[in-house]
């Protein structure tokens, strides 16, 4: 499996410990997306900087969407892929890191989310928040692709 995290608190006032691992993350403005896979390192760098994303395990049928409407991947058979369906299901399954891909964007753009947060931006979800790990994100980061 791998792990959608979005990046939604803002760049002022952010540490430098943290600011350097949300650049190791590529997610360096506010509403940006990576996927990540999920070994160890990665699961602790987000531990890490828990005030500022919010992350969630990820399938294949939703990177594909993801890459559809926001993704820059340019040729797929350039990079060894048939079909963006291939490319998803090598993300999700983490035979690929995205961040690893040549040519590829290892991040991506989303909008606000359409009608807005349903929670706090400012608090952890075991807090009644959105960040953190948060099993809702799937719902939330569909509004933000439209």
């Amino acid at each position: 499996m791998a792990y959608l995290v979005i990046r939604l608190r803002g760049t002022v006032n952010v540490p430098y410990w943290a600011r350097h691992t949300l650049r190791l993350l590529n997610l360096e403005r506010r509403f940006n997306a990576t996927i990540v896979p999920e070994r160890e390192p990665y699961i602790g760098m987000l531990r890490r900087v828990k005030e500022h994303v919010a992350w969630c395990r990820v399938d294949a049928s939703f990177i594909r969407e993801l890459l559809e409407k926001r993704g820059s991947y340019g040729d797929l058979t350039r990079l060894g892929f048939s079909s963006i369906d291939e490319l998803a299901e090598a993300i999700a399954s983490d035979k690929v890191v995205l961040s690893r891909l040549e040519g590829v964007r290892p991040w991506f753009a989303l909008a606000p989310p359409r009608g807005g947060f349903r929670r706090s931006s400012k608090h952890m979800h075991s807090d009644g928040g959105i960040l953190g790990e948060n099993r809702e994100l799937i719902e939330l980061a569909g509004r933000m692709i439209q």
